[in-house]
């Protein structure tokens, strides 16, 4: 994989089944690693871009970029940490309550979390005295787990990993992979260690954002370079039975602007399909989830929504408007960049992550301050970055009215909220 970076005509074979892949999804031009914010330090220092190009699967039908950075390179030091949105805590608080008495898991049961970050989740299993591990391979993230009382190793899961723990006597009732799926790049490597480390009645459940959404909404700023892949159903249906998995059900989910959270047994396991499958994959068979046409107007779509966006924002920047950005999430810096938006539109934005403040966006360099920064300056626009979570923030924000302040949500479409209609 390393020859393919300095050979451009070299074939590109898909990550899940090997195929050749030829066909553009979106060309997002080239962009800057999301995460590598910039200390004020180093603002002056060359930036390395890469080509954010994603492209389509004719055979599984998988979205992908190619890998121009290891995962080691991207997640040893990470900047995202899950507990810092407290609507995907209690999101994660609510799974593990159901799971829990779903599966029986009791204190005899083992829960693994793959990346299972600053213990966000794995937190609500201490006090139902279910025995948990995690796995996260960002060192700086884990140690907040492991100060929470959460067992955490610090590697990359794999079949290597899954076969060390099943010697161990440490197979899973319940394996967790939420938001990890779309950062592997090696898939067969990883499904292969879920598989292995299952007991033979285990489930894992894995979440990740639904491919569908992604291109009905808009959500082209999803795309970037620390996410290697993009999933319909369809896809991860292939995946799995390639390793011995089958599908027992599937959840729709509003998180991360909509996802899905399938359920994976092996193959020989008692457990039987729901309805919910089968109607999931008649439904993406019947929108064109198997045909490559379908996946061939999406650049045209997202040229037009950055368009829109520029547009929205030039028309406030002529009249004589501030904005900032709230937030200064991974796909906020796919945003950023893909349009060109500097602080000759946005001051400055927020965040509620210490770790951020202080630092500037990739690439477009604008300054990240703490969230009080806000009332302090009341500009007229506030741009949301993280968009997902853009009820959370106005509810949070909504005193802005008292200024005359806005909110602008910039995905699928550019729109100005007034908080006044927000309720």
């Amino acid at each position: 994989m390393g020859e393919s970076r300095s050979e451009p005509d070299k074939i590109f074979l898909c990550r899940s089944c090997g195929t050749p892949v030829r066909t553009t999804f979106v060309d997002l031009g080239m962009s800057p690693l999301c995460e590598s914010f910039i200390a004020g330090d180093s603002v002056d220092a060359m930036e390395p871009y890469y080509p954010l190009h994603a492209l389509v699967c004719g055979e599984c039908f998988l979205v992908q970029l190619k890998e121009y950075v290891s995962p080691d390179d991207i997640f040893r030091e990470y900047a995202y940490f899950s507990s810092y949105s407290s609507s995907w805590v209690e999101h994660a608080r609510s799974y593990a309550n159901t799971i829990a008495k779903r599966l029986s898991l009791g204190p005899d049961s083992l829960v693994v979390e793959l990346a299972s970050n600053d213990g966000y989740l794995l937190q609500h299993f201490l006090p139902l005295d279910i025995p948990c591990l995690g796995i996260e391979p960002a060192i700086n993230v884990a140690k907040v787990a492991i100060d929470k009382g959460i067992p955490t190793i610090t590697e990359f899961f794999g079949v290597a990993l899954a076969r060390k723990l099943v010697a161990q006597g440490r197979s899973a009732d319940l394996v967790i992979g939420n938001n990890v799926l779309a950062q592997v790049p090696d898939l067969n490597d990883f499904v292969a260690g879920i598989a292995i480390v299952l007991k033979p009645e285990g489930v894992a459940t894995l979440e990740f954002p639904h491919l569908e959404r992604l291109i009905e909404e808009n959500q082209f700023d999803t795309i970037y370079h620390e996410h290697f892949s993009y999933f319909s159903f369809t896809t991860v249906q292939i995946l799995a039975l390639r390793h011995g998995l089958k599908v027992v059900d599937v959840e729709k989910l509003p998180t991360h602007g909509g996802s899905l959270r399938v359920h994976l047994a092996r193959k020989t396991s008692k457990r039987v399909a729901t309805e919910a499958v089968e109607a999931l994959q008649s439904h993406e068979t019947s929108t064109g989830f198997s045909d490559i046409g379908f996946y061939t107007g999406f650049g045209e779509k997202v040229r037009r929504t950055k368009r829109g966006i520029l547009r929205c924002l030039s028309d406030i920047k002529d009249a004589g408007g501030r904005i900032c950005g709230y937030g200064a999430p991974g796909k906020g810096n796919t945003l950023l960049n893909y349009c060109g938006i500097g602080t000759d539109f946005l001051d400055f934005t927020v965040d509620r992550n210490p770790y951020k403040h202080g630092r500037y966006t990739p690439g477009m360099h604008i300054p990240i301050f703490p969230v009080e920064k806000i009332d302090a300056v009341k500009p007229d626009y506030v741009f949301i970055l993280p968009w997902n979570l853009k009820a959370e923030i106005m509810h949070q924000m909504s005193h802005i009215a008292d200024w005359g302040g806005k909110f602008i949500v910039p995905i699928p479409s550019p729109q100005i909220i007034d908080p006044k209609d927000v309720h």
